[in-house]
C-alpha cells in the first residue's frame, strides 16, 4: 500500500482534479484506491458524485472524535468499481481550530489510517491550498507527494517555497517523505511562457517531472460540476487522453522502483 498525497499550497492548480482522475483511472485498471479528502471544499467529494450535504461520517470526525474509526466513514462508489473515499464537506472548516489542543494533532489521520486493516494498493490525499494542521496531517501520513505546477509565470515563485515545506515536514514529522512526481496541468505548447515553464520546473525536478502534461480544457473543467472523472463523462476529449496517459506513466513508474 502507498498513500500520495496531492499538494501545492498554491490554489486553482489541478491538485483535485488530478486526483479524481488519477483515483478514477487507477481504480477501472483494477488497483483498490481510497481517496481521502481533506479540503473544507470538499471538491474531490463532490466530484465523484457524493452529496456532501447526506454523509454520515467525514473525515472531520475521524480528526475531531477518537470513537470514529477509519472504517466508519469510507463509503463506496456507485459509478467506479474499486473506487472509495473518505469524504469532506464545510465542517472541516472548523477542525483545525478543534484539533488546537489535541496531542499530537498533526499525527491524528496518520495513527487511524495505522488502525485500519483493509488493504488498499493506493491511498491518495486531496490538501487544501493552505499549510495548516489539515495540510500537515496528510503531509505526516503519506508516503509521498504528487506536486501539479500550473504552466505560468507565477508557478516558479511558489516552487522554492512548497520545497521547504517539504523539507520542513521532513525534518520534524515524516523523515521518509519524498516527491513521487511533478504533473505540469493547464498546458499549452502553443506558448512561449508555457514551454519555459516547463523547462524550468524540468530543470529544478529532473526525471520526477511527469512526460504527460495535462492540457487545458473545457470537458476537464467541466466534469466535477457532473459529480464524473473524465474518463466516465467524455473518454474522447483531450484531457481525458492525458489523464489515462498519467494514470499509465504512474503505474510504469511504481513498477520501475
Amino acid at each position: 500500500m502507498k498513500t500520495i498525497c496531492i499538494f501545492n499550497q498554491k490554489g486553482g492548480v489541478g491538485k483535485t482534479t488530478t486526483n479524481i482522475n488519477l483515483c478514477s483511472g487507477l481504480a477501472m485498471m483494477g488497483y483498490k484506491v481510497l481517496a481521502i479528502d481533506i479540503d473544507p471544499q470538499g471538491n474531490t467529494t463532490s466530484g465523484l458524485g457524493f452529496d456532501k450535504t447526506s454523509l454520515k461520517y467525514s473525515i472531520y470526525d475521524i480528526l475531531t472524535s477518537s470513537d470514529v474509526k477509519i472504517s466508519d466513514a469510507i463509503i463506496q462508489s456507485q459509478l467506479v468499481d474499486n473506487l472509495y473515499l473518505i469524504p469532506a464537506n464545510m465542517d472541516l472548516a472548523g477542525a483545525e481550530v478543534e484539533m488546537i489542543e489535541s496531542k499530537d494533532r498533526e499525527k491524528i489521520l496518520k495513527e487511524k489510517l495505522k488502525e485500519y486493516d483493509t488493504e488498499f494498493d493506493f491511498i491518495f490525499i486531496d490538501c487544501p491550498p493552505s499549510l495548516g494542521i489539515l495540510t500537515l496531517n496528510a503531509l505526516t501520513a503519506c508516503d509521498s507527494v504528487i506536486i501539479p505546477i500550473q504552466c505560468e509565470f507565477y508557478a516558479l515563485e511558489g516552487v522554492g517555497q512548497l520545497i521547504n515545506t517539504i523539507n520542513l515536514v521532513r525534518k520534524s514529522l515524516n523523515k521518509d517523505l519524498e516527491v513521487e512526481g511533478v504533473i505540469m496541468t493547464m498546458y499549452d505548447s502553443r506558448t512561449n511562457l508555457c514551454n519555459e515553464v516547463f523547462k524550468e520546473v524540468k530543470n529544478y525536478f529532473k526525471d520526477k517531472v511527469y512526460n504527460t502534461k495535462i492540457p487545458r480544457n473545457i470537458r476537464l473543467a467541466e466534469a466535477p460540476s457532473f459529480g464524473l472523472p473524465i474518463l466516465l463523462y467524455d473518454d474522447k476529449c483531450r484531457g481525458a487522453e492525458a489523464y489515462d496517459k498519467l494514470t499509465k506513466e504512474f503505474i510504469k513508474r511504481q513498477e520501475v522502483k
